[in-house]
């Protein structure tokens, strides 16, 4: 695997040096302030580039802008309203820049309204570190009680709406606002968020559009875009849905093995693929991860690799970011399936053999825990994340165990 690194830019408490320092071999990154549905020139995309090949003291860092995460797919085109069109034409003039400069992946996303969701960004676990977390009786009580989405009561247990109603009683007006800022934060780096009333009229918007709706405008999104991928050689590998399953009565298509396989095998090509995210998909206890890395290894064109630790079975629970090799999923087993679909590819002579991932998420831990980063992405934390990662990854590719790439 190709280690990589996610930066959030000049502004990103993590700095080049670091990620040089860490090891990676090139950085994850996006035009942040961009906003979503407008086109990224030339001009702006190799000011970053330049950003990243230099370091604090003017030598040459030495590592390379490796993968687009991400490259935002506008509400509009999602419901198919508005100036849909025109995003979709500007997305595909932002493919033929971000190709003409060099980058080949682009990861992105077909989450409507929320682009990942948590209820908790500082979540207390038991080492004195802090994570991410989702809780479903919090979440509960931000749908029913803050947002006051009509009906929202009945997309939850009964025994979820009560305890919502307690938390919810108990919660003074600074602990509402809380909660409802964590749940509506946004995607990572981003400079746009939404208000209440930002989330409610997008609900209104969407609807009656159903799984189905949803996944043929997904569908009908890709037969624009992979063409275009295919023509100026760029590799598009959609996340899957965070948290996996529904929220807010809103469809998600984008959770399971078979929501893949419906979308990759609708729109066949290439240039149309996954970014396996192990923590992502392993929110959801019926999704094997390893099994799913073997069914699509050809189409996995990156890489996130963290761990969740489930508080249940529930398919729609709670659930916190847990060290790398410390929750549900089982890593090494993963890791070992991505090895011998990389050997694979080595023999069929593919260009990109290796495959590009980075330590996705941490805790934050030591001095992380006074930096205040941007939730998720804490430096020691990832780092510790990466060195635990990168010893599966030698104990599994030396030759004693078969796996060696």
């Amino acid at each position: 695997m190709r280690q990589t690194w996610r930066w959030f830019g000049p502004a990103d408490l993590a700095k080049i040096d670091d990620i040089v320092q860490a090891g990676a071999k090139g950085v994850v990154t996006a035009l942040h302030h961009v906003p979503n549905g407008a086109v990224w020139t030339a001009e702006e995309i190799g000011r970053r580039q330049a950003q990243i090949r230099v370091r604090s003291d003017g030598k040459p860092s030495g590592i390379e802008w490796d993968v687009i995460e991400s490259l935002p797919v506008s509400e509009d085109i999602k419901k198919q309203k508005g100036d849909w069109r025109a995003h979709v034409e500007n997305y595909k003039q932002s493919l033929r820049h971000v190709a003409a400069a060099g980058l080949r992946v682009v990861c992105y996303n077909f989450m409507p309204v929320l682009d990942w969701t948590r209820t908790d960004l500082r979540y207390e676990v038991a080492h004195g570190g802090t994570c991410m977390r989702f809780d479903i009786n919090d979440f509960a009580a931000f749908d029913i009680h803050i947002l006051q989405r009509p009906g929202a009561s009945r997309d939850f247990s009964p025994e979820v709406v009560a305890e919502a109603g307690r938390r919810f009683a108990g919660m003074d007006e600074p602990t509402q606002k809380q909660l409802a800022r964590n749940v509506t934060m946004g995607l990572p780096g981003s400079t746009e968020s939404m208000t209440l009333d930002d989330v409610r009229a997008h609900l209104a918007e969407y609807g009656h559009i159903s799984v189905d709706q949803l996944r043929k405008h997904f569908i009908d999104f890709l037969s624009e875009i992979v063409p275009v991928a295919e023509e100026v050689g760029v590799r598009m590998c959609c996340h899957p849905d965070d948290p996996p399953f529904a929220l807010l009565g809103l469809p998600r298509i984008m959770s399971t093995a078979a929501d893949y396989r419906q979308v990759l095998g609708a729109v066949d090509s290439p240039a149309n693929g996954m970014t396996l995210c192990s923590g992502s998909l392993g929110a959801r206890p019926d999704n094997d991860l390893p099994a799913i890395m073997d069914e699509f290894g050809p189409k996995v064109h990156f890489l996130h690799l963290r761990n969740v630790k489930r508080d249940t079975d529930d398919i729609a629970g709670s659930f916190y970011e847990a060290e790398h090799l410390g929750g549900d999923t089982d890593m090494v087993a993963l890791i070992a399936a991505i090895l011998r679909e990389e050997t694979r590819r080595k023999a069929e002579g593919r260009e990109d053999a290796q495959i590009p991932m980075r330590p996705d998420h941490g805790q934050d831990i030591l001095d992380d825990l006074g930096r205040r980063a941007q939730p998720g992405y804490p430096t020691i934390g990832r780092l510790k994340g990466l060195a635990e990662l990168r010893g599966v990854m030698t104990a599994l590719g030396h030759k004693e165990f078969g796996l060696n790439t």
